[in-house]
């Protein structure tokens, strides 16, 4: 129960939050399947490359070896957890548009960053990881 204190503007109020909290959801969603599918291409060609060698035409990466693929990954997506925490509380910011437009937008900031981030940040901890003694 929500009480509007007789000012029914703050009833515009609560649905502009809620639009905010929806477009959010949406965001985080959109990056976080965009951010899994671009984390596949690092994770199953070292996962099966020992048992089909002929998977490794897909590590289009270039990752050192298996172990550093997988260890790249979960350093990534922990960092990446980490990196969405702000978002996650603060929320995108609501600004009265289209809603195709806001759609366009949203894909491309959240849909394009969550396929381009891993791939850039997967491969420069594993860069980091084959320095290491080992590992790599």
């Amino acid at each position: 129960m929500v009480d509007l204190d007789s000012n029914p503007t703050k009833l515009i109020e609560i649905v502009e939050i809620g639009k905010q909290l929806l477009i959010t959801r949406g965001a985080l969603t959109t990056f976080s399947i965009a951010n899994d599918v671009a984390k596949y291409f690092a994770i199953i060609p070292a996962m099966f490359a020992v048992v089909y060698p002929g998977l490794d035409k897909l590590n289009i990466m270039g990752l050192a070896s298996p172990e550093s693929a997988i260890l790249s990954a979960v350093i990534f997506n922990a960092l990446i957890i980490v990196a969405l925490v702000p978002l996650a509380l603060k929320g995108v910011q609501y600004k009265p548009t289209s809603a195709d437009r806001m759609l366009r937008r949203n894909l491309g900031v959240y849909g394009l960053g969550g396929l381009i981030a891993p791939f850039v940040g997967i491969k420069l901890i594993d860069l980091l990881i084959s320095l290491i003694p080992g590992i790599g």
